[in-house]
């Protein structure tokens, strides 16, 4: 019989494959959550590439001044999950073998 604290967790495992635009996640150096809504971004002023770019959750894009880029060993929590569709599964693999996460 399954434990009534498994049976009530909301956690939700971030894995080791990119997560979907839209997921919203707490990081480790935000003090807010944040929604991605880009993969394998890069930087204006770097040249160093990120696994996601994010926006402040819930006020959404305000200016390229506050996107957040960050790798997905940084996420702490998953709150919600974004959408994912065949496309979406499909997309994320062509990622994968070109040398992504």
């Amino acid at each position: 019989m399954t434990e009534k604290k498994d049976i009530f967790a909301l956690n939700i495992n971030k894995g080791n494959e990119l997560v979907p635009i839209g997921t919203v996640v707490i990081v480790d150096f935000v003090e807010q959550a944040v929604m991605i809504y880009g993969r394998k971004q890069q930087q204006e002023d770097k040249n160093e590439i990120w696994d996601y770019v994010a926006c402040p959750y819930p006020q959404g894009h305000l200016s390229d001044e506050t996107n957040i880029f960050f790798n997905h060993d940084q996420i702490q929590q998953i709150i919600f999950k974004g959408f994912e569709t065949e496309g979406e599964v499909t997309l994320r693999q062509e990622i994968l073998e070109k040398g992504g996460h």
